[in-house]
């Protein structure tokens, strides 16, 4: 896909959800621990989860599990079956599958108990559309080297570019701390201190020392670092 199509496609699939999680909704402090969430970016149900965690303005580490990948493996060891999303939370022990009550079990956790506005399947549908307007991306693994030590990104759910980059990350299975930092986030002065601007997609590779904006040069970056 080139890259005019690409971007034109990511905003439409933000179009079809409406640009939910563009902003937070529900502010507030983090977990001692960073929460863990195992899921893959073409899921819809996987959709919903990451757009409350950034109206819930939280970060998480990320396990892409897209099709074929290693880390559905350790979902089902733990969880005893194959369906995402899989939350664990390592401050409470909690381990759950189920969006509706990941979100449920997020506000009452960690936040004031409101959840984001639901459309109930429509949410659904809308998230599958999304999906398909990406051709795939999102869902399948390919062939990647893995890290030695997790990446971390700087984005939010509606964020146009940092989709692209998230797929990049999904359909190689790079490990990776999700740092979301939508409108009104807490966390925007601390990045743009770091970044130097507000400008999403971010890449932190702790492995090699590079960090960079740009999803075009993120992914270039991350197919030719990590790409078989």
């Amino acid at each position: 896909m080139n890259r005019t199509l690409d971007v034109a496609t990511s905003a439409m699939a933000t179009l079809v959800r409406l640009a939910a999680g563009a902003k937070v909704g529900s502010p507030g402090t983090q977990p001692a621990k960073p929460l863990e969430l195992y899921e893959f970016e073409a899921c819809p149900y996987c959709r919903k989860v990451r757009e409350a965690l950034s109206w819930f303005d939280l970060d998480a580490m990320i396990y892409p599990c897209p099709r074929g990948g290693r880390f559905r493996a350790e979902v089902k060891a733990r969880g005893g079956k194959l369906q995402f999303p899989f939350l664990v939370d390592p401050n409470t022990g909690t381990e759950m599958y189920e969006s509706a009550d990941i979100i449920q079990y997020l506000a009452d956790t960690y936040r004031d108990g409101r959840v984001p506005l639901s459309l109930g399947p429509l949410t659904i549908v809308s998230g599958s559309l999304a999906a398909a307007v990406r051709a795939g991306k999102g869902r399948k693994v390919r062939p990647s080297r893995p890290p030695a030590q997790p990446l971390e990104l700087w984005s939010y759910e509606a964020s146009v570019y940092s989709r692209l980059a998230r797929e990049a990350l999904n359909d190689l299975e790079i490990p990776y701390l999700l740092h979301n930092v939508a409108v009104k986030s807490a966390k925007r002065a601390a990045f743009t201190a770091r970044s130097g601007k507000m400008m999403v997609p971010y890449l932190a590779d702790p492995n090699t020392g590079k960090e960079m904006p740009e999803s075009a040069d993120i992914v270039a970056y991350l197919e030719s670092t990590y790409g078989a």
